[in-house]
Formats: C-alpha cells, sequence, structure tokens
C-alpha cells in the first residue's frame, strides 16, 4: 500500500506529531520492566535499634540459631554421669555401683584413678586376694659402673591394682649405695635413711607371708626375687616377660613393660621416673586381659593341680592330662582350701573345671580296677 503524502494531512494531525517529539525524553530507553529504587548514599546513619527491656522481673531469651533447610540440628553433649564422678573422684568400686544402680555404671579400667599412700606398708583395708602382682626399685652398688642390684623399693597390688603393699628400704649394714639412679628409680637418699625405710629383714618377712598360696604375677621377677632373696613355686608364677604371644613384636626377646603398654593397653609408663606401684599395677592389667592364656599355658607347662586326701592328710599333687586314671580318691572335692575362699570379685576359680573334670577322671579308672580284680582273682585259681 502506498503511503499517504504529508500534503494530505490536517494541520491538526501535524500539530499533534509535534507535541509528542516535544513531550519525548531522549535517554528514555525503557523496556517495561520495573526498576530499583536508587539508593541514596548521602544518609549514612543506621537505624535506631529498639530499647530493651530493664528491670527486676525482666527475661531475655537466648537467640534461636536459623538452619539451612535439610541440616541437622546439633545436640548437646550429654553431661558426665554422677555415677563417674563417684567412681574417679571417690574411688568407690564400680562393682559397687553396678550392684545399686543397675550396669549402666561405667566398669573399672586400668586408667581409674587410684589415691596410693607412699610408704605405708601393709595397706589397712585393701584386700589381698588370690593373685599379687610384684614390683621393685633397685639403686646400684659395687664396683664401676656399679652394675650390682640392691633392693630400694617394693609394692604389691592385688587383682584389680590396688596398692597391697609398699615400702622403702634400708640397705644392708655394710652395704653401700654407690648409685641411686634417680633418674629411672626414683630413689634419692632420703627414702633410704631409717627414719623413712624400713629394714630388709622386716620388707622380706612382709611380702614373704603376703606371697605364700599366692598367684605371683610380674614383669621379669626373677631380678625382684633375687633382690627380695625370696622364691616361689615356678606354676604358681605369672611373668609377662615370659608368655609367648607378647614376644611376637619383639621377636621372641623379653619385651619391654613400658613398650607392652602401651601395645596391648594404651598406656604411656616409665616416662621418667619409674613408680613400682604404677609398673605393677601394668602388669596386673596385662595379666587380667590375657589371664585364660596364661593359665592355659601354665597346665600345659605343668599339668593340673589337684587335692588329694591321703593317710596323713591333705596334700597337692600335679597330674599331666595323660595321668588322670590311677586318681580314685572319692573325697577330693570334699573340703576345699582358704586360699579358694579368699578369691576378689573377679578372680574365678581355676580349680572349678579340674574339680569337674575329676568325677570323669574316676568313671575312667572305675573299668581298669575292675579289670585288675578280674586278673588277681584268675591267678588265685590258677
Amino acid at each position: 500500500m502506498p503511503g499517504i503524502p504529508p500534503s494530505s494531512l490536517s494541520s491538526n494531525w501535524k500539530k499533534l506529531q509535534a507535541q509528542l517529539q516535544v513531550d519525548k525524553k531522549p535517554d528514555d530507553k525503557s523496556n517495561g520492566l520495573k526498576r530499583k529504587r536508587p539508593v541514596d548514599t548521602t544518609n549514612t546513619t543506621k537505624p535506631a535499634r529498639k530499647p530493651k527491656p530493664t528491670g527486676p522481673n525482666t527475661t531475655t531469651a537466648a537467640p534461636v540459631k536459623k538452619r539451612k533447610m535439610g541440616s541437622y540440628a546439633s545436640t548437646p553433649a550429654p553431661k558426665p554421669s554422677h555415677h563417674h564422678t563417684l567412681t574417679t573422684d571417690h574411688d568407690i568400686p564400680a562393682a559397687d555401683l553396678t550392684a545399686a544402680y543397675g550396669t549402666s555404671n561405667p566398669t573399672r579400667t586400668t586408667q581409674t584413678t587410684f589415691h596410693d599412700p607412699l610408704n605405708s606398708g601393709l595397706h589397712p583395708s585393701h584386700r589381698a586376694g588370690k593373685y599379687l602382682a610384684l614390683d621393685c626399685e633397685m639403686v646400684g652398688t659395687g664396683p664401676p659402673p656399679h652394675a650390682d642390684d640392691l633392693l630400694a623399693r617394693a609394692s604389691l597390688v592385688n587383682f584389680h591394682g590396688e596398692q597391697i603393699y609398699d615400702s622403702y628400704v634400708q640397705p644392708p649394714p655394710r652395704a653401700r649405695v654407690e648409685d641411686y639412679r634417680t633418674h629411672v628409680s626414683g630413689i634419692r637418699p632420703a627414702h633410704l635413711h631409717p627414719s623413712c625405710a624400713r629394714p630388709f629383714a622386716e620388707v622380706q618377712a612382709a611380702i614373704a607371708e603376703l606371697l605364700r598360696d599366692k598367684i605371683l604375677v610380674g614383669h621379669a621377677l626373677k631380678k625382684d626375687m633375687q633382690a627380695l632373696q625370696l622364691s616361689h613355686p615356678r606354676r604358681d608364677v605369672r611373668d609377662t616377660s615370659r608368655y609367648a604371644p607378647f614376644r611376637v613384636e619383639s621377636r621372641g626377646k623379653p619385651p619391654a613393660l613400658r613398650n607392652l603398654a602401651r601395645s596391648e593397653l594404651g598406656l604411656t609408663i616409665q616416662t621418667g621416673e619409674h613408680s613400682s606401684v604404677e609398673d605393677a599395677r601394668a602388669t596386673m592389667a596385662l595379666f587380667r586381659k590375657e589371664k585364660q592364656g596364661f593359665e592355659e599355658e601354665n597346665r600345659r607347662t605343668f599339668g593340673t593341680k589337684r587335692r588329694v586326701l591321703g593317710g596323713k592328710g591333705r596334700r597337692e599333687e600335679s597330674v599331666g592330662e595323660e595321668e588322670g586314671e590311677g586318681d580314685e580318691d572319692e573325697d577330693e572335692d570334699e573340703d576345699l582350701d582358704e586360699e579358694d575362699l579368699d578369691l576378689l570379685e573377679g578372680e574365678e576359680d581355676e580349680f572349678a573345671a579340674e574339680l569337674g573334670g575329676g568325677a570323669a577322671a574316676k568313671k575312667k579308672a572305675a573299668p581298669d580296677k575292675k579289670k585288675r580284680k578280674k586278673k588277681k582273682s584268675r591267678t588265685k585259681r590258677k
């Protein structure tokens, strides 16, 4: 369609077009969308905060933290149990708390805090029980390099690690201490003074009495017993340095106690001056951890220990696994030694299973007894 020539337009139309051109802004580039309100940078004053209410009855609520959608709100850490405080701060046995409050209480571990009275001799209230762990600290004597050992401190703990005996020991009258080995033993000259230490004969007699009819636990016990000038039945000794599974990491050699405590118990000991009570407690913890293995190894080596009532009274004898057929005594499980009645909680009677096995041995021995009788009767007929 051809356009309309300008000469044919009316004058009113032309005036309208001219007015529209005047009213139109030259920088108007609007595309029909709303624009943001321009920010006034001249006013930099912050809005006034609302005044906080004040007064004696005014309570302020804690601010509520917003969390993103899909996230989990964190829970506060649980407060320490009151039972744990009783165990650690007041040294109340965990078994007593379990009996009073149930089984949810923490059990006694090797890291339980003990309050050990130093150099107190025999503890007035702790019970010895059936198992005792021994450790001693030595000082040096003799010619240089003063390698000869002299007993300076002796300590015993029971099955649960409670201190039973601890004492510094006076050197013999004619012995002279040349090296106190303080950086290792923790012994100083004042500890061996007669005003502090006990005579050797007194300590020796006390420990010998405590170890009578007991299972002796220790680490490298040969040196400790030599220093005490005592002996103990080999079948009643549990030495952690001679236990085969503990020698795996050391490739068959006797392992160091600090290495065993770190690898088997996760404990760090002997970082500076040694404590014979701490070392004995670590040794007993190692024994508790592998108690079943220790007892099995002992039975393989020494056989089974049984009580027999003979003509002159009760005696004990060791019978191997293949030597039980000749035992015909029917009264061996009627009497119990006082040692078995002195068990602490957690110590199981190692003779319980053995007494049960004795009945089977008697049944097995019965046919042999009849055969022997028949053989005797046949010889009489001939």
